[in-house]
């Protein structure tokens, strides 16, 4: 399963993190309705290839956990490819991989996905399976003791033994204090250890309910038969309990919080969290675009100042957040072996900073911008799962689907004048957690 915090080093961490301009150079058509029992359904028809995408997002992801029950979200990812009651164990795979398909799932901190690629004569099979996982999955002592071990092996190998494996759990620790972003998406190890059959039980029915998902499906489909398929298997699920939502309001962080951590790195780094806005504030567009000026590409600022001219760093990068409430926006420069002081790359990265908040990009790199954002429109999403996740993601976090069509627009309204107040507002001393990632020093 993909885990989207997975990071074996930090530019692949930093992978994980980036955002460009979602767009499409042409209309992609879809179709939107809600059966009786809450479920919202996504329906996109391509003809181009013999292939359907079968996909289904529930709006639970690593900060939706009971009190000392963190990594639910992420656990069940694991635990509903056990089977169901119509489904043994290990048949979910063997049904898809026989029918010519691939599948996966991943989980973030605001969501969990799943999905099935297929001939699209196999439409029917991808439905059954996401509605025996809906209503019918198997949530018991085997299931849970297996896999149990495994994402206690994963957490092992992919955060507590890699270098910078960390880095997203040491800032979050620092930057929030209620919110439950506060904790590791994957969990902390002694709340995987005490948890009980009966918490994945009770996680299971309060989440995992039509109301609180939604069926996103693209490619060579007839919508007709299609629908009484869903109907079929969807149709008699019973509707849920309204889930529990998030109402924790983090307060300002109230100044700059600063830490060094001994980590077994290869190479010390300058890590850096600004508390800035959720996905669906319109002040996302313009801190994105910030973020493009100071990091995308070769002739981005920090690049050019602090890896060609000053030479301080190996790496750069600067992220917007991407949650669905407030997080972090978050920075980073790699420095070259041996360095023993990050104060300078510290006073560089600053630097930068204060030109975004003192002058006003320039009409070249604002041009630049908004061709890096048709660039994107036109690449498109490169495949129907893409559609099909896309959909769904701007229906349950921005409430319109169909800026699958037209988030291209917001990006462009956005002005020189609006970077510089984003970059005023949110990028300041007082509003971020700032780590100096050291190596551990030598035991003699």
């Amino acid at each position: 399963m993909q885990y989207p915090n997975r990071w074996l080093l930090l530019p692949i961490f930093l992978l994980g993190l980036s955002v460009s301009a979602t767009a499409q150079s042409t209309t992609i058509d879809f179709e939107k309705y809600e059966l009786d029992n809450g479920l919202k359904v996504i329906l996109h028809q391509d003809e181009t290839a013999p292939i359907v995408a079968v996909s289904i997002m529930y709006e639970v992801g690593g900060k939706d956990s009971f009190e000392d029950r963190t990594g639910f979200a992420h656990f069940f990812e694991h635990l509903l490819f056990e089977g169901s009651e119509n489904l043994e164990r290990g048949e979910i795979d063997d049904y898809v991989e026989g029918a010519g398909g691939a599948l996966n799932a991943n989980t973030s901190d605001d969501r969990t996905y799943y999905y099935e690629i297929l001939p699209s004569n196999q439409l029917a099979l991808g439905l059954w399976i996401e509605s025996e996982r809906l209503l019918h999955a198997k949530v018991q002592t085997i299931g849970v003791e297996t896999q149990r071990d495994v994402v206690k092996e994963e957490r092992r190998e992919r955060i507590d033994n890699q270098p910078y494996g960390k880095l997203r759990i040491e800032l979050n620790r620092r930057a929030f204090r209620e919110h439950p972003y506060k904790d590791p998406l994957i969990g902390y190890m002694e709340d995987l250890t005490n948890a009980e059959e009966a918490d994945f039980k009770r996680f299971y029915e309060t989440y995992y309910v039509p109301n609180n998902a939604i069926l996103s499906i693209a490619g060579n489909l007839d919508i007709a038969e299609t629908k009484a398929l869903i109907e079929k298997y969807f149709g008699d699920i019973p509707r849920g309990p309204e889930p529990p939502r998030i109402t924790v309001v983090e307060a300002p962080l109230g100044g700059e919080v600063r830490d060094t951590v001994y980590d077994q790195v290869p190479l010390p780094a300058l890590i850096m969290g600004y508390r800035t806005v959720g996905r669906d504030h319109p002040d996302y567009y313009a801190i994105s675009m910030m973020n493009q000026v100071l990091s995308q590409g070769q002739s981005s600022r920090l690049n050019k100042a602090l890896v060609d001219e000053q030479e301080l760093a190996v790496q750069v990068g600067s992220f917007p957040s991407n949650s669905q409430d407030p997080g972090l926006a978050i920075a980073f420069a790699l420095t070259k072996p041996g360095t023993e002081d990050l104060r300078p790359i510290e006073e560089a990265f600053q630097r930068e900073i204060d030109r975004m908040k003192n002058e006003l990009i320039t009409d070249r790199e604002l041009e630049k911008l908004r061709n890096q954002i048709e660039v994107s429109a036109i690449s498109g999403y490169g495949s129907v799962a893409g559609i099909a996740e896309s959909l769904a993601y701007n229906e349950m976090f921005l409430g319109d689907a169909n800026l699958i069509n037209t988030e291209t627009d917001r990006y462009m309204e956005v002005t020189k004048e609006d970077i510089q107040r984003v970059a005023r507002e949110y990028y300041t001393d007082d509003n971020r957690v700032l780590l100096y990632w050291l190596p551990q020093p030598s035991s003699r």
